[in-house]
């Protein structure tokens, strides 16, 4: 019990290091946002620099899954960390000597990116060395508010540091986390013994293991796939929210409007951890991601900041009841022997959708659908009427349409026989 306690006390440690280490990401993420926007009154810019921060870390997550399994998870850890920083440094540097080149930003954050890449595999594997089963389940909570971090506390802190400083106050804030985090992790590596693989498998055949989990089983293959189709539209709006809210607002309104609209996932999350979904696992997910895609239209119908927060609110309280249902009905659809090649193979196909949304709406939203909104634009004197005119409101229908379209494709998962027969194979793959 002693022994237990003491791992309990180590897990705190380092996940008090990876709070602040999500706090400080978050300042940086939303920063460089508002920034690039500001600067080039570009949403594909803005859009640009998120897929460069975004498409290394889940390029190469599973080959630092891989890693985390074969070398020493805590010094992964602070390599991943401590290297991570030399990105925003170098955007820093850029910075201080003048005014900083779009390009610059782009490498900064693909290099940071690259080595953040090691983090995730390697902490959620560290807190699973660390913990009983019985203190994981008391530990995950905390692990998903740690991750939740940048999205409830540091857009707020950001809007108002911006409001008495600028964007390099950020990055310092940032870069100085990676001081604390580092020492965390090394404050608790110290006290447990490296582990190596005895017996390594070869990357590529790994990633075979992992493809065939997915693909003998039809129903969890359309699953992930249709899934790739909802991380489209839902990169849409998360591609597209800032740069339809500046224009009408600013960036502490934004800040503040951020953490309000994501704290209604933290209240969905309580609710369902207070009651659990036991059943009607395929409904539940449909149901969730129709809500989802009226309250995305309702996000982007008006510039209208009650509304906004309302739907936004809205969208995010639905998002935990379709992300445990998915979990449950591909979880419990995948034998346990491979269910970490499988999942790690699955976090990339479902993320593609990701990728092509921050590659595309930016421009769409640039030179499509902004023209089509402005004074003398097509749909100014029609669709205008309704959702107004302007230099936001390009963006807001662009938003409009991804929320129309992922209501559609609720429908349509609803009604895939293979899909629906997932919930009736679930004990066939569960051991005790």
């Amino acid at each position: 019990m002693n022994k237990s306690g003491k791992s309990f006390r180590k897990f705190l440690l380092l996940w008090s290091g990876q709070l602040i280490s999500s706090i400080g990401s978050g300042l940086t993420s939303f920063g460089l946002g508002i920034y690039v926007y500001q600067q080039t009154g570009m949403a594909s810019a803005m859009a640009l620099v998120t897929l460069l921060a975004f498409m290394p870390s889940l390029l190469l997550s599973a080959f630092a899954g891989v890693l985390a399994d074969r070398y020493d998870r805590r010094l992964l850890m602070v390599l991943g960390d401590g290297l991570s920083a030399i990105g925003l440094v170098f955007i820093l540097i850029c910075m201080l000597r003048g005014e900083v080149q779009l390009w610059q930003i782009c490498v900064g954050v693909t290099i940071s990116s690259v080595f953040s890449s090691l983090l995730e595999p390697a902490y959620k594997a560290t807190v699973t060395d660390l913990l009983t089963e019985e203190q994981y389940t008391k530990a995950s909570g905390l692990v998903q508010v740690a991750g939740s971090a940048k999205f409830l506390i540091s857009p707020v802190i950001a809007g108002f540091l911006l409001t008495v400083s600028d964007i390099k106050l950020l990055l310092v804030i940032d870069i100085c986390t990676f001081f604390v985090t580092v020492t965390t992790t090394l404050a608790v590596r110290s006290g447990l013994a490296s582990k190596t693989c005895a017996q390594a498998k070869s990357f590529i055949h790994e990633f075979k293991d992992g493809w065939s989990a997915v693909s003998k089983n039809r129903g969890v293959l359309v699953l992930v796939i249709m899934t790739s189709v909802l991380t489209f539209f839902l990169g849409v709006i998360e591609t597209l929210s800032i740069p339809m809210l500046l224009a009408f607002t600013d960036s502490s309104v934004v800040g503040m409007l951020e953490t309000i609209v994501a704290s209604g996932m933290l209240v969905s999350s309580v609710i369902i951890g207070f009651l659990p979904i036991k059943k009607g696992y395929v409904k539940i997910l449909s149901i969730s991601l129709f809500c989802v895609g009226i309250f995305m239209a309702g996000f982007g119908l008006r510039e209208n900041i009650v509304l906004i927060c309302i739907s936004g609110f809205l969208f995010f309280a639905m998002m935990p009841f379709a992300n445990v249902s998915l979990d449950f009905l591909v979880r419990t659809n995948i034998d346990n022997s491979v269910q970490g090649r499988a999942w790690a193979l699955i976090g990339i196909i479902s993320q593609l959708g990701f990728v092509a949304a921050y590659a595309l709406s930016g421009v769409l939203a640039d030179y499509v659908f902004t023209p089509l909104f402005v004074e003398g634009g097509v749909l100014a004197d029609s669709v205008g009427k309704v959702i107004g005119t302007g230099s936001g409101r390009g963006t807001g229908f662009l938003i409009i349409i991804a929320g129309m379209l992922l209501c559609v494709t609720s429908v349509i998962l609803y009604n895939l026989k293979s899909i629906k027969k997932l919930e009736y194979r679930g004990d066939l793959c569960i051991t005790e």
